[in-house]
């Protein structure tokens, strides 16, 4: 039976005991267990219904967990903690010893965050354990920002969903490669790249954020991410164009929804659903409400989801990667160029 609570003690007695909990971040919730016990750590897996093979975070409430877990960390690592930890930004660093194999997917790397989040470092330092957590949602769905969003996909799958509210920023952490000598962006999220090279100067986006056929070398590489049930298609063009993508398909007999800006509700006319993440251009609303929307959308049986494209810079190339990942990279394009 699962349990919605906000005991931090019980939460921490539970990953001693091998269990899985899934806890609040300021990013999303995340399904934790204790990153050096397999069989814990096997939970996860079972309980997403996720692939073996795709790695998973590894969470620390202070730097005394760092150098067990992480086998070296260079000056670049170190810059980058100064500045963002405890924050959304997950460092790859070469594997320590002690981490169970499930974590890092047989990889000799591991991903390691400290999140800025005070129910989680609580539940980490009561438990004493570094903890592997990925979203707590079922695999390929829309990550939760909320302990209902938790609890519709996990309940009797766990035994304790810690509730902390809603989530502040809405979507994961960015994670950086620093085992390499040049730094390189594995995933967009939370910590922007410009903030980034504002302190270790500049980093690459990596090609496996588009090539999906590589072997991920961070969560949210490979797989389907982020999906409503409707098929989801991004528009990129004029309002006109989105427009006439509307009517295009309610010609066709479909139930249309659309996901897009409230200052642009007009542009959006026939639509059956409209779901707005806030006003444009601020893209931290948008993160902040883009998981919820996406699971929004599923109470209303729709045939397609249409979804304004943002700019991709700054916070909006995560909002980007999202989208992209839940269409299925179908972007629909006023030139004619559809992905």
């Amino acid at each position: 039976m699962t349990h919605i609570s906000s005991n931090i003690e019980a939460a921490a007695s539970l990953l001693k005991a091998g269990e899985v909990v899934a806890i609040p971040t300021e990013t999303v919730y995340g399904l934790g267990a204790d990153a050096t016990n397999d069989a814990a750590v096997a939970k996860i897996f079972e309980a997403k219904g996720r692939p073996s093979d795709n790695p998973l975070i590894v969470h620390i409430a202070d730097l005394k967990q760092l150098h067990p877990i992480a086998g070296s960390v260079p000056k670049k690592a170190e810059q980058l903690m100064d500045v963002f930890w405890p924050g959304a930004l997950t460092i790859i660093l070469p594997k320590g010893e002690g981490l169970s194999d499930k974590v890092t997917a047989g990889l000799s790397t591991v991903g390691i965050r400290m999140p800025d989040h005070p129910i989680a470092r609580n539940i980490i330092l009561e438990a004493g354990l570094p903890i592997a957590a990925p979203s707590a949602n079922t695999s390929g769905r829309p990550s939760p920002t909320s302990a209902a969003h938790v609890w519709d996909d996990l309940q009797g799958k766990i035994p304790l969903i810690v509730d902390g509210g809603p989530t502040g920023i809405g979507v994961e952490s960015t994670v950086i490669d620093c085992s390499v000598q040049s730094p390189v962006i594995l995933r967009p999220g939370g910590i922007t790249q410009e903030e980034i090279e504002a302190v270790i100067g500049k980093v690459q986006m990596d090609a496996g954020l588009l090539e999906q056929s590589q072997k991920p070398r961070s969560p949210g590489m490979k797989y389907s991410h982020y999906a409503p049930i409707a098929p989801l298609r991004i528009i990129e063009g004029s309002p006109a164009f989105f427009k006439e993508q509307i009517q295009s398909a309610k010609e066709r007999g479909l139930k249309v929804g659309v996901l897009g800006i409230h200052e642009k509700q007009s542009d959006y006319e026939g639509a059956d659903i409209i779901l707005t993440c806030g006003p444009n251009p601020r893209l931290q609303d948008v993160a902040q409400k883009l998981y919820a929307n996406l699971r929004k959308f599923d109470e209303y049986s729709l045939d397609v989801i249409l979804s304004e494209s943002f700019p991709r810079e700054g916070l909006g190339q995560a909002i980007m990667n999202r989208l992209e990942k839940a269409a299925g990279h179908q972007v629909i394009k006023e030139d004619g160029n559809t992905k």
